[in-house]
């Protein structure tokens, strides 16, 4: 089985966030980096996919040169190979160039299986993996809870809203978005981090990919402020007006 794995470079959780100059993305120059955590599950299922299946697991990733950092430690962690589609502006992009750049990357390359995490942890949209599917021509599923895979088709389990869940079966080639939580993440061993440094890290320079189908205007802090509003009259007039603040301004209530 071969199987590819999208992964992305994002700030580290536990950094301070700083508004660059242009107050369009955060100040990244002196920030701490680390790998996204929903492509870390991704990778994790793909890893084990391929010890249950035997195969190959290729880790795909986009934006400036400092991406090698959380492609070496796919590598150390498993992964046989890596494609980096060098560019710097892939980084802050929407869902549709990123999508259309790792499709570009890999299309020749036939993967019986497309694996991502089901949404960064900076810009959170989800939508790369199934921009990706469109782009591949492959048939898809969200938000994927375990994976079973049989001769040429996948068998896998959903997540729902309100606790339910979906079994659905597809054929192979697809691609899947996985949730955090599927499994345990393994760690890379010294061994791991000593063969990373062999293993083959190919560059891609993307061709002009689609536009972008949306711009940052400005990011901001949300402002931190005190109201305070009393509330007089009768006890059941002030709860009446209680009420009605609780619902219609904090809407905290229904």
């Amino acid at each position: 089985m071969k199987i590819a794995v999208c992964i992305k470079q994002v700030v580290t959780r536990e950094w301070q966030l700083r508004v660059n100059e242009a107050k369009t993305w955060i100040r990244d120059q002196d920030a701490s980096f680390e790998l996204n955590e929903p492509d870390a599950y991704a990778l994790e299922e793909a890893l084990r996919l391929k010890e249950k299946h035997t195969g190959e697991v290729v880790v795909v990733s986009a934006g400036p040169t400092r991406v090698s950092q959380v492609i070496r430690e796919a590598l150390a962690r498993g992964a046989d190979r890596a494609i980096h589609i060098e560019s710097d502006t892939l980084a802050t992009a929407d869902a549709v160039p990123v999508a259309d750049a790792i499709a570009s990357a890999i299309r020749d390359e036939t993967f019986d299986l497309v694996l991502t995490g089901l949404q960064s942890d900076d810009q959170g949209f989800g939508q790369v993996g199934v921009i990706l599917a469109a782009k591949l021509g492959m048939p898809h599923a969200t938000i994927i809870m375990e994976v079973q895979a049989k001769d040429s088709s996948l068998r896998v389990k959903r997540e729902l809203e309100g606790g339910w869940f979906q079994w659905m079966t597809l054929p192979m080639p697809a691609l899947l978005t996985i949730q955090s939580g599927i499994n345990q993440l393994r760690y890379a061993t010294l061994k791991g981090i000593m063969a990373a440094k062999k293993k083959e890290i190919r560059k891609v320079t993307p061709s002009p990919s689609a536009d972008s189908t949306q711009r940052i205007l400005n990011v901001h802090f949300p402002q931190k402020a005190k109201q305070t509003q009393m509330v007089s009259g009768s006890p059941a007039e002030a709860s009446r007006e209680l009420v009605k603040h609780l619902r219609e301004d904090a809407r905290v209530i229904s």
